[in-house]
């Protein structure tokens, strides 16, 4: 007998507007399908214009007269980020649910982005931290808005060594998990502030579990190394019903808390099956170094020094 696969039901999203980064593919585009199905307005903010026009052609396949459109977003570019944000604020539409999702998952090698910042601190964190840092105003102005940051498993795994943020002593699952506990650092400093200081938005994490993306790929294979052995790993224990899920279940943590009234602001969330692998969305577990908050104020003051991005002013811990 099939299992059957979770599903959640998305409130009725006509007239709200959402942005979507890495919005192409993977998760992204997932995201990008169901907020569209639910009458969401979506902006895909990635890096490739045809790869984005692609996306665009297979959603509207599916949900015809979905409303979208592509703007251009390079996570490992300040510069990109910069431009973004000007251009939603010239073009001055409230902002009801952004979602930090684009990334970049273990490269075999260290990289650094445009700015010079370890290529996946750069991306995953401080890209999202500063674009999201351009849009506040835009997500004040819905007022009720909500920011959904990625992170994953893997941040059970992460250190900040504030001594070596940019991964100059580099291992690939080091510098990923560091990546992504700082996303979920982020995530919760993000609604502390915003409770604090009545910025009105509701911060929330969420991670995917053990989802099949061209995640595992394109990290491993970044500057053409080779992913034989990554690639006979995944294709071997796919088939192992509980390990592993699909893109439509694994969107269903972030899918919760970009829409769900009872996602809770601060709020963690995964799936709800063994380890947190697949399932439909549930609370998640949070890594005990995510609970520092002294941590996760320092790792904010740094950001913002290296992004040049800054929020209004600091609300104390």
């Amino acid at each position: 007998m099939a299992r059957e696969l979770a599903d959640i039901v998305v409130p009725d999203l006509t007239g709200k507007l959402a942005v979507v980064t890495g919005a192409n593919s993977g998760l992204g585009f997932g995201l990008t399908g169901r907020l569209a199905k639910a009458g969401a307005e979506v902006i895909l903010a990635i890096r490739n214009q045809a790869k984005g026009e692609a996306a665009i052609e297979r959603i509207l396949a599916q949900v015809p007269g979905a409303k979208l459109s592509i703007r251009h977003l390079d996570l490992a570019s300040l510069k990109t980020v910069t431009a973004l944000g000007e251009q939603l604020a010239a073009e001055g539409r409230p902002i009801d649910i952004l979602i930090n999702n684009a990334g970049i998952m273990m490269t075999p090698k260290r990289d650094v982005t445009e700015d010079g910042f370890e290529l996946q601190f750069g991306s995953n964190h401080l890209g999202h931290f500063a674009l999201t840092a351009h849009l506040l105003p835009l997500l004040q102005a819905a007022g009720d808005a909500r920011v959904v940051s990625l992170s994953s498993l893997i941040a059970r795994t992460g250190r900040l060594d504030f001594d070596d943020l940019q991964g100059k002593n580099y291992r690939p699952t080091r510098a990923y998990g560091l990546s992504k506990l700082a996303t979920l650092m982020f995530a919760r400093e993000l609604n502390r502030r915003s409770v604090a200081a009545g910025w009105g938005i509701r911060s929330v994490a969420a991670h995917p579990g053990a989802t099949v993306t061209n995640l595992q790929i394109t990290g491993p294979t970044h500057g053409g190394a080779s992913a034989k052995a990554m690639l006979t790993i995944t294709e071997a224990t796919q088939r192992i019903g509980w390990l592993w899920q699909q893109i439509p279940q694994g969107i269903l943590p972030a899918l919760f808390a970009a829409t769900s009234p009872q996602a809770a602001g601060g709020g963690y969330y995964g799936p709800d099956g063994f380890g947190e692998l697949t399932g439909g969305p549930s609370p998640a577990r949070l890594p005990v170094r995510a609970l520092n908050d002294a941590d996760a104020e320092r790792l904010w003051r740094v950001s913002e020094q290296l992004t040049t991005a800054a929020f209004p002013s600091a609300v104390p811990a």
